[in-house]
């Protein structure tokens, strides 16, 4: 297929999928593997988590009016009654920092998880249970079952464990491909005691810095592509017409294999 065509329904895939708690990386990697696509491959690997930025760079014109307002009642809030740590804002950064580690320290095994087609689909299946379950109990007793007392209406009401717990949570959907990671936050917020609608702007406003990290970690990885990784692209593709690569007796050293990376579109596509 077409490069151009297959970015295009990537990017189709990923814009009907982002907001949707249903997991857009695993509905990217099973159209990648349904089109042939190596899933191993680090090219399409890095391209699955960087084609997210898309989506996630509507949200700061879409909030826009509520970004603003947050920076210029920081640190006191809105009704005066916030400090430096328990802003929305503070919260937010506080989420992605609880997301950022776990998922920092597990970077191979999320590289892992995102070839196999199996941990996807009991991702998908064990995260849509335990959605429903919560949002039917959720339902139910009319939206206070998991709050001690009245719920938290509103990212201005937020706690500092409430932010944690979220941000814990939202480490399943990196470790768990499939996994949503809006399922994720806005049921964790349901359980943490927080409205749907404040859960879900949470998990929205969660989204651009945890988002934005991946994509620049993952670019600068690719960056610098690592000699093992390359030749090991190269020995699943034995078939394809490459570079010509040196006798055993000559010597072949990092730089080589970075450029012949560099230089092969084969290195980077299956």
């Amino acid at each position: 297929m077409n490069d151009y065509l297959l970015a295009a329904l990537l990017g189709v895939v990923e814009g009907l999928t982002e907001f949707l708690p249903v997991s857009s990386t695993a509905h990217l990697r099973i159209v990648e593997a349904l089109l042939g696509i190596d899933l191993g491959n680090p090219y399409w690997k890095t391209f699955s988590i960087v084609i997210q930025l898309g989506a996630i760079l509507c949200l700061p014109i879409y909030f826009w009016p509520r970004l603003v307002a947050f920076a210029r009642t920081f640190p006191r809030g809105a009704r005066g009654d916030r400090t430096v740590v328990t802003h929305p804002l503070s919260l937010t950064l506080l989420a992605f920092v609880a997301t950022a580690i776990p998922a920092f320290l597990l970077t191979r095994i999320i590289g892992k998880h995102l070839e196999s087609l199996t941990v996807m689909a009991w991702s998908l299946i064990v995260g849509g249970v335990v959605m429903w379950v919560v949002d039917a109990a959720y339902e139910r007793a009319q939206q206070s079952v998991f709050a001690r007392g009245r719920p938290t209406e509103d990212l201005e009401e937020m706690s500092v464990a409430q932010a944690l717990w979220i941000g814990l949570c939202q480490v399943l959907a990196a470790v768990f491909p499939g996994t949503s990671r809006s399922m994720a936050t806005i049921t964790a917020g349901e359980l943490g005691g927080m409205s749907r609608p404040a859960a879900l702007e949470f998990s929205f406003f969660l989204s651009m810095p945890t988002m934005a990290a991946a994509t620049i970690y993952d670019m600068l990885k690719s960056l610098r592509p690592s000699s093992v990784s390359c030749v090991e692209t190269l020995a699943r593709r034995p078939h394809t017409s490459l570079p010509s690569i040196p006798p055993a007796g000559d010597s072949l050293t990092h730089e080589d294999v970075s450029d012949r990376c560099l230089t092969t579109r084969h290195c980077g596509r299956s």
